[in-house]
This record gives structure tokens, sequence and C-alpha cells, in this order.
């Protein structure tokens, strides 16, 4: 007779489908030279914001008239400015404030314009017309003179750069979210859930947001970049970030009366700039490949 009183192996759980898309989609960012950068910067940025007090080697608020406009070398990093403060530590802690502007705008925009976009081109007809009329309007201003109006009638600060930015960053997530929209509700299965009873909200919620998110995170990444560069204009003009906060732009429009004699004043601040925004556009663009439909069937 056979032991019957063996417990049998459960079986394994199988990765669920999105764990394992993820995970494809990360296998071929570290493929292509330029994604990996984009994603070794945005490591880098987030590890410096979430480790700034242990890897900063002065207090970035600290002054010390003693220190003022010292070069780079073995006591600072990237040297000082004009108050004495080290630069390099102020940049740590800038880390912080951009990754909240990241977030901040991500999580107001992506929404926002998802909304709007399917909403327009699910219903199509006047919703479709006043709400791209509206969209029109915010396209038709620059974003960095549209954010600087609404930051003047809100006020100069950190806070307010955020509103005014995610208030003209949406329009081009509508756009295109609207344009996805207007291929899907023409498919088979937005007919076949019309006639199961499905509401046009359900419809939109369960059937077309999930066919827009590809095209709209891709977007938003890109999109990033332009953020990043608004806000240091903001902080540079001084309707951002306001001292003593280590906002990357406000460190550039400090030091520019200095930069002549102390060229490290703006030009760390402005390496650190660049360098996120261009590791943002090149994560896009690797995303953008990664989820082409084309590339997935290859792979």
């Amino acid at each position: 007779m056979t032991d019957t009183s063996r417990a049998r192996p459960a079986p394994r759980r199988r990765p669920r489908p999105g764990l394992i898309a993820a995970r494809n989609i990360l296998v071929y960012l570290a493929k292509a030279p330029t994604s990996a950068f984009g994603l070794l910067v945005l490591a880098l940025l987030i590890l410096a914001a979430v480790f700034a007090p242990l890897l900063a080697t002065h207090d970035p608020y600290a002054q010390n008239l003693t220190t003022t406009l010292q070069p780079p070398g073995a006591a600072h990093f990237f040297g000082t400015d004009e108050l004495g403060r080290d630069i390099y530590s102020r940049l740590l802690f800038g880390a912080r404030i951009t990754l909240t502007i990241i977030f901040l705008v991500t999580i107001v925009v992506g929404p926002i314009g998802l909304l709007v976009g399917t909403v327009a081109g699910y219903f199509g007809g006047r919703t479709d017309t006043v709400l791209m009329r509206v969209t029109d309007i915010f396209l038709s201003f620059p974003s960095l003179i549209l954010s600087m109006a609404f930051v003047a009638a809100l006020g100069p600060s950190l806070n307010n750069a955020i509103i005014a930015i995610s208030l003209t960053a949406w329009p081009p997530i509508a756009r295109l979210a609207r344009a996805e929209t207007m291929i899907f509700r023409q498919a088979d299965y937005i007919a076949a859930a019309r006639l199961q009873g499905a509401s046009n909200a359900r419809i939109i919620w369960r059937s077309i947001v999930p066919m827009c998110l590809p095209s709209v995170l891709i977007r938003l990444t890109l999109n990033m970049a332009t953020v990043i560069l608004t806000a240091a204009g903001l902080g540079f003009l001084g309707l951002g970030a306001q001292p003593p906060l280590p906002e990357w732009g406000a460190m550039i429009a400090t030091g520019r009366r200095y930069m002549i004699d102390s060229w490290w004043l703006v030009t760390f601040p402005g390496l650190a700039i660049l360098s996120v925004s261009l590791a943002f556009n090149l994560l896009g663009d690797g995303l953008r490949d990664a989820l082409d439909p084309k590339q997935m069937t290859r792979r």
C-alpha cells in the first residue's frame, strides 16, 4: 500500500504577469546604453535624496563667513558659496526638492490629463469640443510664461511653483489620452461591453484607461525634463523655492553674481539640472521602445 499520509509539495506560485512585464521592461532598459544611463542617474538622484544626511559633509544651511567662495578641494568637494555654505551638501539636499517636485507634479498631472483626455475622446461631440478648447487655451501659452503668471498670482514659494507647474503640464497628457481613446472606442471589446450593459464610467475606467496608461507613462517621463527646467527657471527668477532652500535653480541665481571668478557656484548646480533632465529624456525614449508592441513580439 502506498503511504498517503505524506503531504504533497505545495505547487509553486507563478509570478504575476505584471511583475513579469515590469522585470522584462527593466531588463530591456538596462541593456540599452542610453536608457541604462538614465536609470543610473535617476538611481543616484534617489540615493542622494534618501541618504542626504549621511552623505552630506556639512550642514547645508550653516553659514561660515570665514570660508566664503572657496574653490573645490578636500574640505569642500564642490567649493563654497558667498555665505560659506558647502555646495556639495546643498546639492544633495536639493535633490530632495527636485524629487518632491517630480512626484507631486506627476500625481497631479497624470490623473487630470488622463481624465480629461479619455472623457473627451470617448464621448466626443460638445464634451470633446469644450474640453479640448480649454486644453488649447493652456497650450497656446509657453509653459514657463504661464507658470510665471500663476506664481505671480499665488505668490512666490515652492508649493505655489508646484501648483503652477501642475496647472500648465497636463494639456499634452490630455491630448495624447484623447487620441488614444478615439482609437480604442471603436474596438470590438468596447462594443461588447456596451451590449453587456456596462456604464460609460466603467468602460472608461476598466477598458480604456488601462490601454492609455503606457503612452501616458512615456509622456510623463519625457515631460519630467521640462518640469525640472521650469522649476529651475522659476527658482532662478525668484518665483520658486525661496532662500535658504537649496533648490538648484535658486543656487544658480545667487551664484551668477560671482560666476566670473567663482565658476563652481553655477557649474555644479547646472550640471545637476542637465544630468537629471537628460536622464529623464533618455529613460523616456527607452520606455517608448520597451513598450512598443513590435519590440515586445521580438522579445
